[in-house]
């Protein structure tokens, strides 16, 4: 195997998560459903609000690597990126967040294993930004944000 492509089962890997820590999937499947909106004291979020953060920012760096075309659109940080309210909008949103929050990450995979797609040469419409940096931002960002969830439930819990 050559090293790109090591590099690039690498970069698959930690996206999936669960090398160090239980995986994204394992961790929002068990999140009792009637703590879901719920902000623990000291915290600033809810889970919910939290999961949602991390569609909308991996969702967010998805449509930029794909700016082949020139849609993308920036986003206000921080208002775009967290929904107002704590609480779920309908029963469905926690499985409907994760689903998509599952397929982009899948597409995004997806982008990275394609030899096809250059993890190095800087993006035209960015400011350096490469494939490889964007991969490792959503890996980071969803690793942060996963252990928030885990904390979230424990306050909850506890």
């Amino acid at each position: 195997m050559d090293e790109i492509q090591s590099l690039r089962e690498h970069i698959v890997k930690i996206l999936r998560g669960g090398q160090a820590f239980d995986s994204f999937e394992e961790i929002v499947r068990d999140f009792p459903t009637d703590q879901r909106g719920i902000v623990p004291a000291g915290a600033e979020h809810s889970a919910w609000q939290v999961l949602e953060h991390m569609r909308i920012a991996q969702r967010d760096i998805l449509d930029f690597i794909r700016n082949e075309d020139g849609s993308y659109k920036e986003m206000n940080w921080p208002d775009d990126y967290w929904p107002k309210a704590a609480a779920l909008p309908d029963t469905g949103a926690w499985d409907r967040s994760v689903a998509a929050i599952l397929a982009d990450r899948q597409a995004i995979e997806s982008i990275v294993s394609d030899a096809n797609s250059d993890l190095f040469t800087p993006f035209p419409w960015g400011t350096g930004q490469t494939l490889l940096h964007e991969a490792l931002l959503v890996a980071e960002h969803a690793a942060y944000h996963i252990g928030q969830i885990v904390i979230i439930r424990e306050t909850v819990s506890s």
